[in-house]
């Protein structure tokens, strides 16, 4: 058992295999141990996130090191079949890769009882073990932005299903009609831990199932009230989407925290209007948002400074600032134009508006694709009436630090590991001896960087899939690294050499696209832990 530092409140606990992981979950889920906020298992890890104010790293890591790991969960007396087309563009590849025939690649997957061994990377992906060891394939040298939803894939021991389109680096051997996501299913994940699956040829065997449909998005639309005020939507040229401060609780069906990636910026916006602090805010992207108002309502915007320009209805135009209550009257137009630094704002109305969570939470998950629907030109979003909650508007309202622009650079703390040891002497100064850009791809599952020089690898082994966490700087084959914003994958395939310290991550989710990054470790590997708990 080794105890490897993740962030100031996370830690990655590496066992032997999957069998000792699931076990210390399973102990650890029936005997909990008071402080720890959430687990996400995997191949041969387990991540632990923690309130530091009630259980600290050292403590965690003595407390876990005396469990009993001996006990096994009892198979799940749960089968599902799972028909495939067998047309994946990297069928041939696996083939080649395996020196099988594309016919005899197909045989053995149809022919294997998979086990749900634990979900992780997006919702309703199961990672599947029990496969024919002939299938066992390395993960794309670089993985895709996008891979289709239903796509079939493998990658090391484990075989899986995409639950909607996304990134990742897995072979893909197939497609399946099959929904594995459904929010208007329960449990909504097809696949379950401890859950059996074959899968079957379509064209070798004809389907006979009654299908749900569902919506492209897993999303409730805002409720529009008959009466009192609401926003009407005239312009969004991105769409913007309700966030809050996450949605926790809730990995064990592979879904995130997501939330807004300037968790100070919303609490502010809500605190201007007098709102409690976690209220749902819309979160705006690059500006150019406009809406009218059908009654009296107070809103404040903060985060990136659009300028604001409200049209009254005698149509004269007055301009406002952020981070103070504006008050606003019926027929008035309020346009943001864009933003000069930083790269999202957050709008707040008094009362709140009239949302329904999904899973507990507002927040809309991009890649989980989980939450409220984005908000777009012509929607109508509905003010709370409720007033029991609010209280005075706040004057004293201001940004936490300087908003970076295109052309700045932005250092950012890092604290070292888990999997800093995978990487040369060279990888590790590369890290922060360069400035990272920011590229178009980034979103906010990450930001996608490019840099002079590649992180350097020792070798190119394969890493089991495990937990990441919000910040996690991940290194995939090319060198070129990702920095996990709150949409991020719940477990992951590439070795994390670094993770952005907690108290920076609401900087990084303000970097526009082609500023630069410096990282700045502010911890070696492993020194968070004592010496005596990290290996035992």
């Amino acid at each position: 058992m080794r105890f490897l530092p993740v962030s100031l409140t996370t830690m990655l606990v590496e066992l032997a295999d999957l069998d000792e992981t699931l076990a210390l979950f399973a102990t650890l889920k029936a005997d909990p141990l008071e402080g720890i906020e959430d687990m996400v298992p995997a191949a041969r890890t387990l991540m632990i996130r923690l309130r530091p104010e009630r259980l600290t790293l050292e403590k965690l890591a003595g407390e876990i090191a005396t469990r009993d790991l001996s006990l096994r969960a009892a198979p799940s007396d749960k089968s599902v079949e799972i028909p495939v087309c067998y047309d994946g563009e990297d069928l041939t590849d696996v083939a080649d890769l395996t020196g099988l025939s594309v016919e005899d690649v197909i045989r053995r997957h149809t022919e294997s009882e998979f086990t749900v061994a634990f979900c992780g990377f997006a919702p309703g992906f199961g990672y599947l073990t029990g496969g024919d060891p002939a299938l066992q394939v390395p993960r794309r040298q670089s993985p895709r932005t996008r891979i289709p939803a239903g796509s079939v894939a493998l990658a090391g021991a484990f075989s899986g299903v995409y639950p909607q389109a996304s990134p990742g680096g897995w072979q893909i051997i197939g497609t399946t009609p099959e929904k594995m996501w459904d929010l208007s299913r329960s449990p909504p994940a097809l696949l379950q831990p401890g859950y059996r699956v074959h899968f079957f040829d379509l064209k070798k065997k004809a389907v006979s199932t009654t299908r749900t449909t569902t919506k492209t998005l897993a999303v409730r639309s805002p409720d529009v009230a008959s009466e009192g005020p609401a926003l009407k939507v005239r312009a969004a040229p991105m769409p913007a989407l309700f966030q809050d401060l996450g949605r926790f609780g809730k990995t064990g069906q592979g879904v995130s925290s997501s939330g807004a990636l300037d968790q100070g910026s919303l609490k502010a916006a809500n605190r201007v209007v007098g709102n409690p602090a976690g209220m749902p805010c819309l979160e705006i992207t690059l500006g150019g948002f406009s809406f009218e108002v059908s009654g009296r309502t107070v809103m404040a915007l903060t985060g990136a400074p659009c300028p604001i320009s409200i049209r009254d209805a005698a149509d004269r135009t007055i301009s406002a600032g952020t981070y103070q209550p504006i008050s606003l009257e019926p027929g008035d137009v309020v346009t943001l134009g864009h933003a000069p630094r930083g790269i999202r704002s957050y709008l707040a109305v008094r009362g709140g508006f009239s949302v329904k969570p999904v899973l507990g939470s507002a927040s809309t998950d991009t890649l989980a694709v989980v939450g409220p629907a984005p908000v777009s030109a012509g929607a109508v979003l509905a003010i709370d009436n409720d007033s029991s909650a609010l209280t005075s508007v706040s004057l004293h309202e201001a940004p936490a630090f300087d908003l970076p622009a295109a052309d700045e650079t932005v250092t950012l703390d890092v604290i070292m590991g888990p999997r800093s040891d995978w990487f040369t002497a060279a990888g590790i100064a590369a890290l922060s001896g360069q400035l990272w850009q920011v590229t178009p791809q980034s979103n906010r599952v990450g930001i996608r960087l490019s840099g002079q020089a590649p992180l350097e690898r020792k070798d190119r082994a394969e890493l089991p899939s495990e937990g990441t966490a919000t910040g996690a700087i991940q290194v995939p084959h090319s060198g070129q690294p990702v920095l996990f914003l709150a949409d991020h994958p719940l477990t992951g395939g590439y070795p994390v050499i670094g993770t952005v310290a907690e108290y920076h991550l609401d900087l990084a989710g303000q970097i526009p696209v082609d500023a630069k990054i410096r990282f700045r470790p502010v911890t070696t590997f492993g020194d968070i832990l004592p010496a005596t708990d990290r290996d035992r």
